[in-house]
């Protein structure tokens, strides 16, 4: 597929490697082409493309969002609804608030009565959100390896169609994935990152994910 990453920070980057490991063609979506890093990313990765994040939009069969929580709306915007309008969209924000953790927990902007997603579905309403890879750190996106297992990956979204295409990504990614349901899921998907973050914050490890063992 084409695949457009509206965000050009770590995580869009290590995404768009990850798709171009698969086989797919990628545009990174950036607010700035010539910045420093994202030139650097293109010259490592020579069948990739660049360019702004309406381009990427254009240009994606598939959409990843990949920027910071406080910056998505705007991002979308920038975007433009017609070249988001019938496609699957990876969301992989977080609503994580401009402010310091306390004692290892960080602050989101949201509450627990309703998801940053669905803010966005409801401001996109022809776009399909689907929440995925927001409870992990980008290194360990794609390909991650554990002794114990293969780690799960929770998503949600109201397109079931569009989740199914998320799925078959992350398997190849090399992720379990858990369907948590319509865009109402994400008010727990979302809040997983504070609980990731924690042992990062406390004790700087960061090289851990997710597993939901079932009976």
């Amino acid at each position: 597929m084409k695949i457009g990453i509206i965000g050009s920070g770590e995580v869009g980057q290590v995404l768009g490697k990850g798709f171009l490991a698969e086989g797919h063609a990628v545009l990174l979506g950036t607010r700035d082409p010539s910045k420093e890093s994202v030139v650097k990313w293109k010259s490592e990765n020579a069948n990739a493309k660049t360019g702004t994040f309406q381009e990427a939009a254009s240009f994606g069969e598939l959409l990843v969002l990949a920027v910071a929580g406080i910056a998505a709306e705007q991002a979308l915007m920038l975007a433009g609804s017609k070249n988001l309008a019938g496609k699957t969209i990876i969301d992989v924000t977080n609503p994580i608030a401009p402010a310091p953790p306390e004692k290892g927990v960080l602050k989101l902007t949201t509450t627990l009565d309703e998801s940053m997603m669905e803010e966005l579905q409801r401001q996109f309403p022809a776009a399909h959100f689907v929440k995925a890879f927001n409870s992990v750190g980008s290194s360990l996106m794609y390909k991650p390896t554990f002794t114990e297992g293969i780690p799960t990956m929770f998503i949600c979204g109201n397109d079931a169609n569009a989740k199914k295409q998320v799925t078959e990504i992350l398997t190849s990614f090399g992720w379990d994935t858990e369907d948590m349901g319509t865009a109402e899921g994400a008010r727990a998907i979302e809040p997983l990152c504070i609980l990731w973050c924690i042992p990062g914050f406390l004790r700087n490890q960061w090289t851990h994910a997710f597993k939901l063992l079932m009976k």
